[in-house]
């Protein structure tokens, strides 16, 4: 397995390498030293890689255009072939698993001539999506200057590695993928290959490892608030939400706020608050009753899958999209950043609260989750791979 160490990339299939392992398979999995340890504890061996890309907490790093997104994985990649090739030297592995940003793992397995298969954290490819909206915006990178000498660099380094196929199917249409998401988040489900692709919905676990939370016994309603780990540098929505939510009658609010973000930025906490740097997200989702989220795709799924309503405040990338797809479904609220106010967030939660419509529409979501399949699907599907290939 290769991935980069970021959250939304690892958390999503980490299940399914801990099943692999509990199945009696060897599994390396090639990541930053800060992801070491959480690799670890699935059972999988770690191969550290050294590694380019931003901190997971510091949104600045990152930028706010793609382009700049572009070229910080694919330096990221062009750094990190020649470590991993070395890692991975006489020890062929008999299949690869990949993360769709990790572009090193499709050179190596075409380098080793074994199958690949990626395991996608985030919606994929459809009939038709060349013509998307996502798809016009990365036309007009590749007019411009920067986009143009972007492109050429990657085509040159996919050629000085006997790749033939360009960077559009490079980065953008894997051979063989698992899609561990929802198919209830994938725009234009019907129109996918199912050929190619397969729906396997969440692969979450039980993480126990990550810890447990109880709810306070004195609790009415819980509200989980978190903008995810990499764009969560937002002292002044936090402070909204304070504003919104401290002294409500019945409600107990727990507030992540990231490692970027001092608690003493906040001002007054009310005793109805707790907040956090990091919280085991799933165990405080599992019991409790509205989700103010980034949208991104891990969370959006995590709250489908525990049957939470969502207020969705999107903050970079993909998280658009997701909270547009969630609002569509009839589970969420989409609010835009500059909206967020007191007044409006408070509004948003308590109508997804007390709406029975909203309530069955969660219930019926979960349950159709649950029927996709997760980890074993997943385990099963990539089993069966390594059987059909010898």
């Amino acid at each position: 397995m290769f991935s980069i160490g970021a959250h939304g990339h690892v958390n999503p299939n980490l299940d399914v390498i801990r099943e692999l392992v509990a199945r009696g398979h060897r599994v390396t999995y090639a990541i930053p030293e800060s992801f070491a340890d959480v690799v670890a504890a699935t059972g999988a061996e770690p191969v550290v890689y050294r590694s380019t890309l931003p901190d997971a907490g510091d949104p600045e790093a990152w930028g706010t255009e793609q382009i700049g997104y572009m070229e910080l994985f694919f330096d990221d990649a062009v750094q990190a072939l020649p470590q991993l090739a070395e890692a991975y030297e006489g020890d062929v592995p008999d299949l690869v698993l990949y993360d769709s940003t990790s572009y090193p793992a499709r050179v190596l397995a075409h380098r080793w001539n074994v199958p690949i298969v990626q395991l996608s954290p985030h919606m994929v490819a459809w009939q038709g999506s060349e013509d998307s909206p996502i798809a016009r915006q990365f036309e007009e990178i590749k007019r411009s200057e920067r986009g143009r000498v972007y492109y050429d660099r990657f085509a040159e380094w996919l050629a000085g590695n006997g790749i033939t196929i360009g960077h559009d199917r490079f980065v953008g249409h894997p051979d063989r993928c698992l899609a561990l998401i929802p198919r209830a988040m994938q725009p234009h489900a019907d129109l996918v290959d199912e050929s190619v692709y397969t729906f396997t919905g969440p692969c979450q676990g039980d993480r126990s490892e990550q810890g447990d939370w109880e709810r306070p016994a004195d609790a009415e309603k819980v509200l989980l608030v978190s903008l995810g780990s990499t764009f969560n540098k937002r002292p002044e929505f936090y402070r909204e939400c304070i504003k919104a939510f401290g002294g409500l009658a019945g409600w107990h609010v727990v507030l992540q706020i990231g490692k970027q973000v001092d608690t003493a930025e906040l001002g007054d906490v009310p005793p109805n608050f707790e907040v956090h740097h990091w919280i085991p997200q799933l165990a405080v989702l599992r019991r409790a009753d509205v989700f103010v989220t980034h949208a991104g795709m891990g969370g959006s799924q995590e709250g489908l899958a525990c049957g939470v309503p969502m207020v969705a405040i999107p903050q970079a990338v993909d998280q658009f999209g997701n909270a547009a797809i969630l609002e569509g479904l009839g589970v969420a609220r989409h609010v835009p950043a500059e909206s967020a106010t007191a007044e409006v967030l408070r509004e948003a939660v308590l109508s997804l609260a007390g709406d029975p419509g909203v309530a069955a529409r969660c219930a019926e979501l979960k349950a159709e989750l649950a029927a996709e399949g997760g980890t074993p699907r997943a385990a099963d599907l990539i089993e069966a791979e390594l059987r059909s290939r010898g």
